[in-house]
């Protein structure tokens, strides 16, 4: 299997370009099914999730392609069901959107339980909650799940949690549903937003995303058109944390300053100088960072997905400082990496307790899972000697060609097949 070699103890320096967002076209490619017309997406991230989604599309008749630029044309005028009962959906967390799409084009969808990281609990049932609201009716057998409607009818729903899955999977039914649906408590995300702007431009009626109360009017089809996914800005906030873990100058560009602003600021107040330059950031470290303390929230709170390389550069910072989990309770399982490199950390239910350490030492570690992969990158750049992560599998579900990026900016890291670990 894949694993990366890192020499750690240079300066990130340079520019980087952030790809598409994982989370966004994650939900607007099955989005495509609702149109039932040819779709151009822009600016897809070259990951594995996102062939996995091109596969699922495939299995379901629709025709793709995709370019190495990341550029997909897909047509699911052919798809005549939403019927995948198979393990390719087990492949990611986010084929549960077959759901709402699935239902709103079809009024029956039939697909296996969802994958994806092992960070905890991550039930479903606020989706459940939105789509039986719609006239949805469930029916889970053997890991299998099927919900089909007679017809699909505006209703109200208040989310009993935030959830960026159920507001999208609901707002995709309801896209179809005779009158009007309103989500109460809906999650404010990027990629909500991003989300209902396609269906929008596809000729959906969707006002309020980006608040907690969004309202879609439904409609009697959808048209076809060309779209571009918004920047990643998880993948954006890992390469600022990375320039702070090695004391680096990074020009960061193709983002969206306004996504990243919990993360800025929590830098910004570490003693990072960070200057912005419309859709560019610089991150520059210049003095001795001071700890802080971080809970995970959901947006426009710090994201629980830059929680991990968060707690590196913490475990680098001279000083206590805690960080609070509070939106998925396994995502502390990386935490026997870092302190096999010499970090400081006491996990106690959904806390880390940190005292910073003036170095990380090198290592063999793995990725167990996607942004703790990414987290254990940015460390193994920052420890002294030649380290190695396995199991980056992980990593390629959501960073494009993260090696290349690093290797642009002066690190020294490759990808290896083989037992030859040099550098």
């Amino acid at each position: 299997m894949a694993k990366l070699v890192i020499e750690g103890g240079n300066r990130l320096r340079g520019k980087v370009n952030i790809s598409g967002f994982k989370n966004a076209a994650l939900a607007i490619l099955p989005a495509t099914i609702l149109t039932g017309d040819n779709c151009i997406i822009e600016n897809l991230p070259m990951i594995q999730d996102v062939f996995v989604y091109r596969d699922i599309l495939l299995k379901l008749g629709a025709d793709v392609s995709i370019s190495d630029s990341g550029l997909m044309n897909v047509d699911t005028s052919k798809i005549e069901k939403c019927f995948i009962p198979n393990g390719l959906t087990k492949k990611l967390r986010a084929s549960y959107y077959l759901l709402g799409a699935g239902l709103g084009r079809f009024k029956d969808v039939t697909i296996s339980y969802p994958g994806g990281c092992d960070i905890g609990l991550r039930p479903i049932d606020q989706h459940i909650k939105g789509l039986e609201a719609l006239g949805g009716t469930f029916e889970v057998k053997d890991d299998v799940i099927r919900v089909s409607a007679k017809k699909l009818k505006g209703n109200k729903i208040y989310l009993d949690v935030v959830s960026v899955g159920a507001t999208i999977n609901i707002m995709m039914a309801a896209v179809f549903a005779e009158g009007k649906t309103v989500i109460e408590n809906a999650a404010k995300e990027p990629h909500v937003v991003d989300t209902a702007n396609f269906l929008n431009a596809m000729g959906a009626s969707i006002r309020g995303a980006g608040t907690d109360v969004i309202r879609i009017t439904g409609v009697e089809k959808l048209h076809g058109g060309e779209y571009s996914v918004i920047p990643d800005q998880i993948e954006a906030g890992t390469y600022m944390i990375a320039a702070a873990v090695t004391k680096g100058d990074l020009i960061i560009n193709n983002i969206i300053p306004k996504h990243l602003e919990p993360v800025t600021a929590k830098l910004k107040e570490m003693g990072m100088n960070i200057e912005e330059y419309g859709d560019s950031l610089r991150v520059h470290y210049e003095k001795e960072l001071v700890p802080v303390n971080i809970k995970t929230l959901p947006y426009p709170g710090f994201p629980t997905d830059l929680q991990q390389p968060m707690t590196v550069l913490l475990a680098m910072t001279k000083g206590d400082s805690i960080v609070i989990e509070s939106i998925f309770e396994n995502r502390f399982k990386y935490i026997d990496e870092l302190v096999k490199m010499g970090a400081r950390i006491k996990v106690e239910n959904r806390a880390a307790a940190i005292k910073g350490v003036e170095k990380l030492n090198a290592t063999e570690v793995k990725a167990t899972d996607l942004r703790a992969g990414a987290a254990m990158v940015v460390a193994c750049l920052a420890a002294e000697g030649v380290s190695t992560v396995n199991d980056i599998y992980h990593i390629d579900r959501g960073y494009e060609f993260i090696e290349n990026k690093f290797m642009n900016l002066g690190a020294k890291i490759r990808r290896v097949e083989d037992e030859d670990q040099q550098i």
